[in-house]
């Protein structure tokens, strides 16, 4: 398959309310949405790079950059026999993987839409509908948290979890476990500590939580390891995870026991495939994060978490959750067991409000081969 002609869009929506985390707090999100043609049909990916780089090295403008300067022109001059191939035609790039996912799940969609079927059964996936949990930002106090829980609650959501920092950690865990003893709930401290919180993750054991997830620092699974051996609480490694062979690494060294998916992570599709084959293999569960994604994200990720190793319920929640605008013409909606359906026409399956996007768009570029 030859790519004939891309588009690119920057686009910037208004979250209904402060998204805050040990690292930051968002009150926006700015994304790059590709638009990818081949032979009549249009694939679409959308970046989940951070306004500020302060989960990854990447932002909103270095996405632009590298694809306009880089990645794109390599995808325009090259044939791809399969959507594993714009990952061997991109791979030499070191890091941009937020960059190049963007670009990536696009043609996944091309492919797929191409083959007429969705883009879960192009990938692999199982399931006609996923597990759903919902991830809170740190609140103004702990009863604003417990009444945000139990709003969530009743939206069907499967579990929740709830960000960390330092100073609100234990009697988060505590304050949770008394108001909801039979709630399964993970922690999310996005690399806020180090090993002298030992003593601290040792008390939050009480609390039965079902992960503590990224504790430490992203580049240290050596000190992960260390406190896995440490605590009950099974230790989920996000930031750390860049590829499959990092995957490998930490779980043969001990320092994960489950392990936080994410596709503009590890740079697409195809090595999101690769972790949940690893850890498949090696029995560990795995389960979707999010990046806060608009509904071309989202769409990928529902059919991503279709995969049979996806075991626990994902951040990928009902889309009116966090934007008011949209940008699919199909929000997707929790169902009342906490599941949501993974669409079955072709690709995404959601038909994306190309108008609305070029409406709204801050900044646009077209490529041609």
């Amino acid at each position: 398959m030859k790519i004939e002609r891309i588009e690119t869009f920057l686009i910037r929506l208004p979250l209904k309310s402060p998204y805050e985390t040990s690292g930051s707090r968002e009150t926006h999100q700015t994304r790059v949405i590709a638009r990818v043609e081949s032979g009549g049909v249009v694939g679409w990916g959308e970046s989940v790079a951070p306004e500020t780089p302060w989960y990854s090295g990447e932002t909103p403008e270095t996405v632009w950059w590298l694809l306009d300067a880089i990645a794109i022109p390599r995808i325009l001059a090259a044939d791809l026999s399969g959507p594993d191939d714009t990952s061997r035609v991109l791979g030499w790039i070191k890091d941009h993987r937020m960059a190049k996912a963007t670009l990536e799940m696009a043609i996944w969609d091309v492919f797929a839409k191409t083959a007429n079927v969705p883009l879960a059964a192009l990938l692999g996936g199982t399931r006609d509908r996923i597990l759903c949990g919902v991830a809170i930002g740190i609140q103004p106090s702990v009863d604003a948290l417990l009444d945000k829980i139990a709003m969530e609650l009743e939206g069907g959501y499967q579990r929740v979890k709830v960000k960390i920092k330092p100073g609100w950690d234990l009697q988060i865990a505590e304050a949770i476990r008394k108001r909801f003893p039979e709630l399964p709930f993970q922690l999310d401290a996005n690399s806020a500590y180090t090993l002298e919180a030992i003593p601290l993750f040792k008390r939050i054991d009480a609390t039965a939580p079902l992960l503590v997830e990224q504790p430490l620092a992203e580049d240290d699974i050596i000190d992960h390891a260390t406190l896995q051996k440490a605590i009950r609480t099974p230790v989920c490694l996000d930031e750390s995870i860049h590829s499959a062979e990092d995957t490998r690494k930490a779980i043969e060294i001990g320092a994960t026991r489950v392990i936080n998916i994410k596709a503009g992570r590890v740079g697409g599709l195809t090595e999101s495939k690769k972790i949940h084959d690893v850890c498949e293999q090696n029995q560990i569960p795995v389960w979707c994060g999010g990046m806060l994604e608009m509904g071309i994200g989202r769409a990928a990720n529902v059919h991503l978490a279709s995969l049979p190793n996806f075991r626990l319920p994902g951040d990928v929640s009902a889309s009116a959750r966090y934007f008011e605008t949209e940008i699919i013409g199909e929000p997707f909606t929790v169902e009342k067991d906490g599941t949501m359906k993974v669409p079955t026409g072709p690709g995404i399956g959601v038909t994306v409000l190309e108008k609305d996007i070029r409406k709204m768009a801050l900044q646009t570029k077209e490529y041609r081969a």
